[in-house]
């Protein structure tokens, strides 16, 4: 199976143009491990082509560790994103060339854009810097070694002097003067005609007797089975659903209370149910089967840190949200590959559900204390093939009415 690789790369210009350089690093999506960096001091030059220039270097700092492999690039340029997105024309001569080998490293379809914010770039703006400074000193920049060395390095980023963020801000501002020109070259916001999504219609399961008693109930508890109740959810979604008839597959969590719904939605289609296990719910560890109330009572300290981070973990052994973030992403895109253009029914929980969510919508980890989620609710996320995602619906309930 192909592998999938995300490419974060920056380009800076102290000057633009002035001295310039590039950075760009290849992760593994679900460990985040750098498994390989570029990096280079390129003269005079201006931001916008360094930062292209990143681009074409992680490309294919990716294909060299597998060809066959999908990309999905991370990137602080906006310009950049929204051009190879193919949302922006291209006018200026110095980035069209780059933009076209960018293009030609993997096949049309393989890469995919996201813009993030500057401060979750930071690896590759290190990377970008480190060059610039070699540079100055009459050298080029060499890579870090091992793996560990890659990791060691990241996490150890030096801090910025004043010059270099005087430098990022100047650049920051000839970006976004660029990109309100390259903007307004294409009329409205509509992008291209890219095919149709990968749409995943996410439907949470059905109740169980623990449901209406609102407990903890993940992947480390007992595994219960739907309800009276969930039953007869599960046969109205499938009622509904079969009238809408726009599923095309069948996708469901491991645990018996999706794989029970899922069938029950399947039966009525007429498809098959494939499990997948990134779907499955957290394990919330010594939490199973507690309400809230209880748990604040045995464990107010652990909640306390769980409610204000996503790295935090329950206790006694359970998931993160940060942790299950990276698993449902891993499974998101192997879906979103395997079911290009497609409509697929998503039979998963609470958390997996609402990380979909916030991840489409580009939402920091706290959203996923905002949102509510109904047994047996529909909600759908379109998957477009430059990477951009769209939510179409949260929370449907009135199929139950």
């Amino acid at each position: 199976m192909a592998r999938t690789f995300i490419v974060e790369a920056d380009g800076g210009s102290r000057g633009n143009p002035g001295p310039a350089g590039y950075g760009a690093v290849v992760l593994d999506p679900a460990s985040r491990e750098a498994l390989a960096e570029a990096a280079e001091y390129i003269g005079t030059a201006t931001n916008n082509v360094a930062e292209y220039k990143g681009l074409v270097a992680g490309l294919r700092a990716a294909h060299g560790l597998d060809p066959e492999a999908t990309v999905r690039v991370r990137m602080d340029s906006k310009l950049v994103v929204e051009q190879m997105s193919g949302r922006w024309k291209i006018k200026h001569p110095d980035m069209k060339p780059l933009a076209a080998e960018a293009a030609k490293v993997f096949p049309p379809g393989r890469v995919t854009y996201e813009w993030i914010p500057r401060e979750k770039n930071k690896h590759a703006d290190r990377l970008a810097n480190e060059a610039m400074d070699a540079g100055k000193s009459g050298r080029q920049w060499e890579p870090g070694g091992s793996r560990a060395a890659l990791a060691a390095g990241a996490a150890a980023a030096p801090a910025r002097s004043a010059a270099a963020r005087a430098a990022d801000e100047a650049a920051e501002a000839a970006e976004a003067e660029a990109a309100a020109e390259a903007s307004s070259q294409t009329p409205g916001w509509g992008a291209p005609d890219l095919g149709a999504p990968a749409t995943f219609v996410l439907l949470r399961h059905g109740e169980t007797a623990l449901t209406p008693q609102k407990r903890f109930s993940g992947s480390g508890g007992s595994d219960p089975e739907l309800s009276a109740a969930g039953h007869c959810q599960a046969e109205a979604t499938a009622a509904a659903l079969a009238a809408r008839g726009t599923i095309q597959a069948v996708v469901s969590s491991p645990l018996r209370r999706c794989r029970e719904t899922a069938q029950t939605v399947a039966d009525r289609l007429g498809l098959e149910v494939r499990i997948e296990d990134g779907l499955r719910e957290t394990d919330f560890g010594a939490w199973e089967g507690l309400t809230f109330a209880e748990v604040r009572e045995r464990y107010p300290e652990d909640l306390d840190a769980w409610l204000a981070s996503a790295k935090a973990a329950p206790t006694g052994g359970g998931e993160s949200f940060a942790t299950v973030a990276r698993r449902v992403a891993v499974a998101r895109d192997k879906l979103i590959a395997r079911y290009a253009g497609k409509t697929v029914l998503l039979v998963t929980h609470v958390t997996p559900i609402k990380t979909l969510v916030r991840l489409a919508l580009g939402a920091p980890p706290e959203a996923l204390f905002r949102m509510e989620l109904s047994a047996a609710s529909l909600s759908a996320v379109a998957y477009y093939a430059d990477g951009n995602a769209s939510l179409r619906l949260l929370n449907e309930t009135a199929h139950l009415r």
